[in-house]
C-alpha cells in the first residue's frame, strides 16, 4: 500500500510494488484550470532533469498559441539519493532470464536489475491515482519523459503499456540493454497488437555512432506498424548534454 506525504508539492511515495519509496516534484501552472484538467508530464530521473522541463512549460505556455506548449503538470519522479545509480537499473530494465552486456559497461552494471514491470505497476496504480486525487488531470494527455536508460524504458513502456501514457519521449535511449533486446520485444509484441491505438513516439539521438543508428532502426520498426514516431538528432551534443538541447522540443512535440 503506497504512502505519501505532500509539502508544497513535493512528495515521498512508498510503493509495495517496487518496495522504495520516491521523491517527487511536481510543478502546477498558475493559470485557470482547464475543463479537461491539465496535461501531465512524467519525467524520470526527476533530480536531473524535472526543473528543465518545468521551466520549459512555465516559459512556453504563456503564448501557447506560438510555441503550441500548453499549460502543463510537471511531475519528476527521482529516486533517492542512496544507491541512485543502481536503482535506475533496477527500474528502469526488463526482467530476462539471462543479460549480456557489451565490453564497454563490463565492471559498471550493478547486480540489480529487471524490475522494468514493477515500477510500471508503481507507475499506474500508485502514483496515477494519488496524482489525481491532489489534482486535476486530463487523463487522456499524459506524457513520458526519459533519458538514457530512462529512455530505454520509456520505450519498453509504449508497447508493453500503450495506452498508459498518450505520448512517449525517448531521449537517447539505451536500446544497447542486454544484446538489443528491446527491438526484438518489440517486434514481438507489435505483432501481436493488431488493434492498438497508435502512441506518439519521439525519438533523440546525439552524436554518438552507435546511438544514433540504433534510434534510426529503432524508428523505422515503429513506423512499419504506423507509429507517429519521430526522429530529430541533436547536432554537437554528447549524451549528457543532449538532455537541455532536446527538453523544449520534445515537450512541443508532446502538446501537438
Amino acid at each position: 500500500m503506497s504512502e505519501i506525504n505532500i509539502i508544497e508539492n513535493k512528495i515521498s511515495l512508498y510503493s509495495s510494488f517496487a518496495n522504495d519509496t520516491y521523491n517527487l516534484e511536481i510543478y502546477t501552472p498558475d493559470c485557470p484550470v482547464p475543463e479537461n484538467g491539465f496535461p501531465a508530464i512524467f519525467v524520470l530521473d526527476g533530480s536531473s532533469h524535472f526543473q528543465l522541463a518545468a521551466d520549459v512549460v512555465r516559459l512556453q505556455h504563456i503564448r501557447h498559441t506560438k510555441t503550441g506548449v500548453h499549460p502543463s503538470i510537471v511531475i519528476g519522479i527521482a529516486h533517492q539519493d542512496e544507491d541512485r545509480r543502481n536503482k535506475r537499473f533496477r527500474d528502469f530494465t526488463a526482467l530476462s532470464d539471462q543479460v549480456v552486456f557489451p565490453d564497454r559497461m563490463k565492471g559498471k552494471i550493478p547486480d540489480i536489475y529487471g524490475g522494468a514491470e514493477q515500477f510500471l505497476k508503481f507507475i499506474d496504480h500508485e502514483l496515477f491515482p494519488e496524482m489525481n486525487k491532489h489534482f486535476f488531470i486530463n487523463q487522456e494527455k499524459r506524457t513520458l519523459f526519459g533519458h538514457s536508460l530512462g529512455g530505454y524504458f520509456t520505450l519498453y513502456a509504449s508497447v508493453h503499456s500503450p495506452s498508459l501514457f498518450d505520448t512517449y519521449l525517448a531521449c537517447s535511449p539505451s536500446i544497447w540493454w542486454n544484446d538489443y533486446e528491446l527491438k526484438s520485444y518489440i517486434k514481438k509484441t507489435l505483432d501481436v497488437q493488431n488493434n492498438r491505438a497508435q502512441r506518439r513516439q519521439l525519438f533523440v539521438g546525439e552524436k554518438e555512432g552507435f546511438m544514433v543508428e540504433d534510434a534510426k532502426h529503432l524508428q523505422q520498426l515503429f513506423q512499419q506498424y504506423n507509429y507517429d514516431c519521430k526522429l530529430y538528432i541533436a547536432p554537437d551534443e554528447n549524451h549528457a548534454s543532449v538532455v537541455p538541447t532536446i527538453m523544449s522540443r520534445a515537450i512541443r512535440f508532446a502538446s501537438i
